[in-house]
């Protein structure tokens, strides 16, 4: 049974700072767009053991989760033969992707092309609305390729295919305010009261370490429960005479 949604973005550019990570805003909010949330990312290098080690892991969560790089040909694409590795199978040409690699290859498909279709023995494939190169999916971990403008639609498929039972129809929000003036520790009871009040409910606090005076405090959850949680609060603020103000003050 899956309970949360997870990323796993592999590469040493990330890690180098060489390139910057595009897929966590994406997925976010492709995944809002269903009612969905994101429960955390791993970001991971070309290693193969520490894939294969991140993956056993994930495989034993009750997770969805989308892995973003790693599935080319060349040396440092290692995440194929770690997930393998992970769940202890073999890696093998698949047929129908070796079919799909020489329709859009040809002759140069071999003899480094092809390589792509190798992939853990028992895998789907995901269609590649781009070049046609799958990625593939085992349980529910989705392998997708680390480019944007392939992996994106991949990713999108994948939900509307497989997932569509997880979308949520009550729809999420999020409200975030200024409260001023006031130490975090004053806040605490209150916030107690709401998470007791409105178990779907999610809190932050956030004092700002250049304007000390001030706490970006957010809720989020469903949306009518966010609504009467910040009347709550707002009620509460105005009793104990605790000044406020909206995000998007220029204070």
């Amino acid at each position: 049974m899956v309970s949360e949604v997870g990323l796993i973005l592999i590469g040493d550019e990330l890690l180098r700072g060489n390139r910057q990570d595009k897929h966590m805003e994406y997925m976010i909010g492709l995944l809002s767009g269903r009612g969905m949330e994101l429960s955390w990312v791993r970001i991971v290098g070309d290693d193969q053991d520490q894939i294969t080690e991140t993956l056993r892991d994930t495989m034993a969560r009750p997770a969805l989760v989308f892995s973003f790089g790693g599935i080319g040909a060349t040396p440092d694409d290692v995440t194929r033969a770690s997930a393998a590795e992970a769940l202890g199978v073999d890696v093998e040409r698949h047929p129908e992707a070796v079919h799909l690699l020489e329709e859009q290859f040809g002759e140069a498909a071999y003899p480094k092309r092809i390589l792509m279709a190798e992939i853990p023995s028992g895998a789907e494939l995901i269609p590649n609305p781009v070049n046609r190169v799958p990625g593939f999916k085992l349980r529910h971990h989705h392998f997708l390729p680390g480019f944007p403008n392939m992996a994106w639609p991949m990713a999108e498929w994948v939900l509307d295919t497989h997932y569509a039972d997880l979308f949520n129809d009550n729809p999420r929000a999020e409200e975030r305010l200024f409260i001023l003036n006031t130490p975090e520790s004053e806040l605490i009871d209150e916030m107690n009261l709401l998470l007791e009040r409105y178990p779907e409910l999610g809190l932050s606090s956030l004092p700002d370490t250049k304007h000390r005076k001030r706490i970006d405090f957010g809720l989020k959850g469903p949306k009518e429960v966010v609504a009467t949680a910040k009347a709550d609060l707002l009620q509460w603020l105005e009793q104990e005479g605790i000044d406020w103000a909206p995000l998007d003050s220029k204070l």
